[in-house]
């Protein structure tokens, strides 16, 4: 289904398709694309009986949507739903020692990105309270004056994220750092910092819902034991990222157990918001950041979502798929009685 917020785009996209699907002499039905505003046609496809499987990319609210419709069926099918995450960066003592300043700046870069509208964006911020975490602070803030506005997909997306700004800004415990720059047209993000507490965002159900646009959360813990307790109370991530250095490992080993529980992709000196495309990425999550914590969408790996297994036990020769025949004339590599045979 074509998202309505880009049908040219999603329309140059859908022509490639078809064209690899032609040359790589698959049915030509394989692929379809549909357009329309509104859920109707979201859901008129999970609940049509031919539809075996749903990937989706959007709300949390429209992803259980779908995934109540899916098992309200006669025959309940997997909806994979990729929905809600903050993404959590953790500035470990003696790395936020060393650059502050430098961690500041490329913070803002990365939450600046395509006005926040990436699901990997960084919404949350938690170090140790200090002059170096002052330092970053202050990195950052000059960093969100000097942004610029930037023009949001939808208007309704912009109206979300106003209302999530709001809503975190008037929270108790909560106190603005900066706002970026406000755009002369409609619709355009002012990107926007916030600091709290840890014992102000543990206490609060606010602080822990995303704000889908160009927002972050700073939250200053006492120690590394309250920056546990914050990890622990997370809900589930698509990532979480540590930035750290040799002399921060100790730190990192007692934070690494929770973050396997909690995030799909856990990452050390980087940004969340670059994902790249390969064998090892896991663009998942516990939920809500998906509704299936076992899956990926980015990467070779996402391809199980939408496969079946299927035993043939002792059938003959010539009733086995052309993978499965004795003399593999696909050539493909697979276990033999357990060795790998190509």
């Amino acid at each position: 289904k074509g998202h309505s917020a880009h049908p040219g785009t999603s329309e140059l996209v859908g022509r490639a398709i078809q064209k690899a699907v032609k040359a790589c002499n698959l049915p030509e039905g394989v692929f379809s694309l549909l357009f329309g505003a509104g859920n109707e046609i979201g859901q008129a496809l999970v609940t049509d009986a031919r539809i075996q499987a749903v990937g989706f990319t959007g709300s949390r609210s429209g992803g259980m949507a779908l995934v109540e419709a899916a098992q309200a069926r006669p025959q309940p099918i997997p909806v994979y739903a990729e929905m809600s995450s903050i993404n959590p960066v953790f500035l470990l003592p003696e790395a936020l020692k060393a650059n502050a300043q430098g961690l500041g700046e490329a913070f803002v870069g990365s939450l600046n990105m395509g006005a926040g509208q990436f699901c990997t964006n960084p919404g949350l911020v938690i170090a140790v309270k200090g002059s170096d975490l002052e330092t970053f602070t202050q990195a950052a803030q000059k960093a969100v004056e000097q942004s610029g506005a930037q023009t949001m997909l939808t208007p309704g997306i912009h109206r979300a994220y106003e209302q999530g700004v709001t809503a975190l800004g008037g929270e108790a415990g909560v106190r603005e750092v900066a706002r970026g720059q406000t755009g002369e047209e409609g619709y355009q993000c002012q990107t926007g910092l916030f600091a709290t507490s840890a014992e102000a965002f543990l206490a609060s159900k606010v602080m822990q819902e995303e704000v889908f646009g160009a927002s972050s959360l700073i939250i200053e813990c006492q120690d590394m034991a309250e920056v546990k307790k914050v990890a622990e109370q997370l809900e589930g991530q698509l990532t979480a990222t540590l930035h750290m250095n040799d002399a921060d490992i100790d730190a990192a080993k007692t934070l690494i157990p929770t973050l396997e529980r909690k995030a799909g992709r856990i990452l050390a000196n980087g940004w969340p918001t670059g994902v790249e495309v390969c064998h090892a990425m896991v663009h998942g999550g516990p939920y809500p950041s998906t509704s299936d914590s076992r899956t990926t969408s980015v990467g070779s790996a996402a391809i199980k979502r939408f496969l079946r297994p299927v035993c043939y036990q002792s059938l003959p020769e010539a009733l086995l798929p052309e993978a499965l025949k004795e003399s593999n004339p696909l050539k493909v590599s697979r276990l033999v009685d357990g060795k790998r045979n190509a």
